[in-house]
């Protein structure tokens, strides 16, 4: 017993010299010990290999069995030890929560705080989250009532357009007394009016190459729903060189789709897959097409949904991914998107 003592010390001191890690040095310790009690079970009694490694095969057979209680009480301590760590932080989390909240926000975000994905942490992330949301129509309109409850500190609207009658149907952010007034400020008075702790910057305007690297550069997040493409390509050029991740949503008819492009995540860019506009008349707008009017808010949410991902770490983004949603017959599919070496926006870098 003694030789196989100093072997298994040997083994140790040889694994520490070597720099090889504890699980390692236990291995070779374990596979030591399967020789020993193969000897004991299968050479005769009295054998010298025998003799020379404790002549028992039931004392070793003990001496492992009461390893490996050992272990396994080491194992389920460790464990507990873990649990209680995280309830732990879980708690430190909470009372952090709580010194930067008021009363009235705490019990506003009180759904969120007891989400294990979100917790105190993730709502003090949301608060202080600063999301660019460009367009305030069909798809603006539940992205930007969504955020704005969902407590995200700085929301900034783009939009050059004034409410118009026909927008009603779907773009349920403004009212019939808002028409003729400008979408930016029909939004931001809706979303101060849901949740009075965000701050709502409008920017009533189209964004432009002279301004969309100023204005997209004070934000940590945009999300695009716009309806043309000039605007679409100008946003994802700009969110690449800055490395900012955007949300992209878009609707025709009866069906939508949307995808987190964020190169910074190696990730493709948003002209990695429309790598030029269609034709007009293969994508018409939807005065010319149409659009159920529910479906904005279907596909509007789930941005709001990739938002509140993005910024708290929750889950799985839509990187890499596009979700479409087929409103006519209920269906919602998703596809593997892949980075264009040639794409012009992002391939050079």
């Amino acid at each position: 017993m003694l030789l196989v003592l100093v072997i298994a010390a040997v083994l140790w001191g040889i694994g520490l010299l070597m720099g090889a890690p504890k699980s390692a040095r236990l291995s070779m310790i374990f596979v030591l010990y399967l020789a020993v009690i193969g000897i004991q079970a299968t050479f005769p009694q009295g054998h010298p290999l025998v003799v020379s490694t404790g002549g028992s095969l039931a004392m070793w057979l003990m001496i492992g069995g009461a390893v490996a209680l050992v272990l396994a009480y080491s194992t389920a301590l460790q464990k507990l030890r873990q649990k209680a760590d995280a309830k732990a932080a879980e708690e430190t989390q909470n009372t952090a929560a709580q010194s930067l909240f008021s009363d009235t926000e705490l019990n506003r975000y009180a759904r969120h705080v007891v989400l294990r994905e979100v917790g105190g942490l993730g709502q003090k992330k949301l608060k202080d989250a600063k999301v660019l949301v460009i367009g305030a129509g069909g798809l603006g309109s539940p992205v930007l009532l969504y955020l704005a409850a969902a407590g995200v500190g700085r929301i900034g609207v783009v939009d050059d357009d004034v409410v118009d009658n026909s927008n009603l149907q779907r773009q349920v952010i403004h009212k019939d007394e808002a028409i003729g007034t400008p979408k930016v400020l029909s939004a931001a008075e809706a979303m101060v009016a849901q949740n009075p702790f965000v701050q709502v910057v409008p920017y009533p305007r189209r964004l432009t190459v002279d301004d969309a690297e100023e204005i997209i550069g004070e934000y940590d997040l945009v999300l695009d729903g716009t309806d043309n493409f000039d605007t679409r390509y100008l946003v994802n050029e700009v969110c690449v060189e800055q490395g900012k991740p955007l949300i992209s949503g878009a609707l025709s008819q009866w069906e939508g789709q949307l995808s987190v492009f964020d190169t910074a995540s190696n990730t493709p860019c948003y002209q990695c897959i429309f790598p030029e506009a269609p034709a007009p008349e293969l994508a018409p707008s939807c005065a010319e097409a149409g659009v159920i009017g529910p479906l904005p808010g279907v596909v509007g949410t789930m941005m709001a949904a990739e938002a509140i991902k993005v910024i708290t770490g929750a889950g799985a983004a839509l990187r890499g991914e596009m979700m479409i949603y087929d409103a006519l017959w209920g269906e919602t599919r998703k596809i593997s998107l892949k980075r264009r070496a040639g794409c012009p926006t992002c391939g050079r870098r």
